[in-house]
């Protein structure tokens, strides 16, 4: 049998009756833009990561740079300020950064976490420093105690990238998304939140930070027709907050299912070949994806393939060797470059069944 990365279609039918009549009701309600539906989810989804407020935006990338482009607007950072963010990332995070003029920094991450090492950050900032952006990759808690104390010493910005860890939570229970100032969420359709289409938004507890990001997204108005900011059209739709409404209701439910399938690789893969990362805290990672890591990486993804099993690769190149941001090809930085090489994501769903993860422990065992 084939077994899926990720089965869109097999996710979405969990709650297939439901989305429908979702959609069904945003389509005869003749409302699309910046209506009920909106204004509910973001009720909810504040309300669920522990936030004052959320702004649905278009994406999860707009989420970032909107962020940060608040804060400029607000006078907090300027162009050619500098943001510590993990070297380990996808590219999202650090292209919301030069959107916006400001200089990322790149620092290493831990090996076994995979997570950036809060113990080289502080050696990376500099007067120059206004914010960290700390990115919950592979739907893992980035966020520590000490990264908190660094905020605080040097009075800097903390801002999540939470696109990948929907209901994810720190050890003391507080919700990523709620940990630092603000944070942005992605709901892409393979997303633990996933709308049928692009979707993000903005959680926060400030209230002017909050409004900003809501002209800046709204063309830069706050007024119709008045422009306070030269901003763009960046709104999430009607139908795309009420699928991820139907949604919200599951995500623990649909997190808890993840968190079985990912105990099965835990405790049955044995291969010496395969390293897996560090386990967390049963609330501190909801598994968006379940990374190995393998020195013929390239090896075991086709015996893989070959098997049935299909993977992907998060990430093949990491950004400071990316074409974009040619400046930076010279740099070392061998942690990320060896996860880089090494890591493979494995089938990993809400929808994926113990015994199609069963199978997948056996086939790399066998490896």
């Amino acid at each position: 049998m084939m077994i899926p990365f990720l089965s869109l279609k097999d996710v979405t039918a969990l709650h297939g009756a439901e989305i429908s009549e979702a959609v069904q009701r945003v389509v005869n309600s003749g409302w699309y833009l910046q209506g009920a539906e909106v204004k509910h989810f973001e009720e909810n989804y504040a309300k669920y990561i522990g936030t004052q407020h959320c702004v649905g935006v278009a994406n999860g990338l707009d989420a970032l740079i909107w962020i940060y482009r608040a804060y400029i607007e607000l006078g907090v950072m300027q162009p050619g300020n500098e943001v510590i963010v993990p070297a380990n990332t996808y590219i999202a995070s650090i292209l919301a950064l030069t959107e916006n003029g400001l200089v990322p920094v790149l620092v290493e991450p831990r090996l076994d976490t995979l997570e950036i090492d809060d113990c080289l950050i502080e050696s990376h900032i500099t007067s120059r420093t206004r914010s960290i952006l700390l990115v919950h990759l592979y739907g893992r808690c980035a966020y520590t105690d000490e990264i908190g104390r660094l905020c605080k010493k040097y009075n800097l910005k903390l801002v999540e990238d939470n696109a990948q860890a929907h209901g994810c939570c720190f050890a003391d229970g507080r919700r990523t998304g709620s940990l630092g100032d603000a944070a942005g969420h992605s709901f892409y359709p393979g997303k633990n939140l996933g709308a049928l289409g692009d979707g993000g938004a903005v959680t926060c507890n400030d209230k002017v930070v909050a409004d900003t990001i809501r002209a800046l997204a709204n063309y830069g108005s706050q007024r119709k027709y008045v422009f306070k900011y030269t901003g763009r059209n960046s709104r999430l739709d009607e139908i795309q907050a009420a699928v991820l409404d139907v949604k919200l209701k599951y995500l623990d439910k649909d997190n808890e299912h993840r968190k079985a399938i990912a105990k099965i690789y835990d405790e049955g893969i044995k291969n010496p070949k395969i390293t897996l990362p560090a386990r967390l805290g049963d609330q501190q990672n909801v598994y968006h994806v379940y990374p190995v890591l393998c020195d013929q990486r390239d090896s075991l993804q086709a015996y893989l393939e070959q098997h049935g099993v299909q993977t992907i690769i998060h990430y093949p190149i990491p950004p400071h060797k990316q074409e974009c941001y040619s400046q930076w090809n010279h740099l070392s930085l061998p942690i990320t470059e060896q996860i880089h090489q090494q890591e493979l994501s494995l089938p990993m769903s809400q929808a994926m069944t113990q015994e199609e993860a069963q199978e997948v422990v056996r086939i790399i065992n066998a490896y």
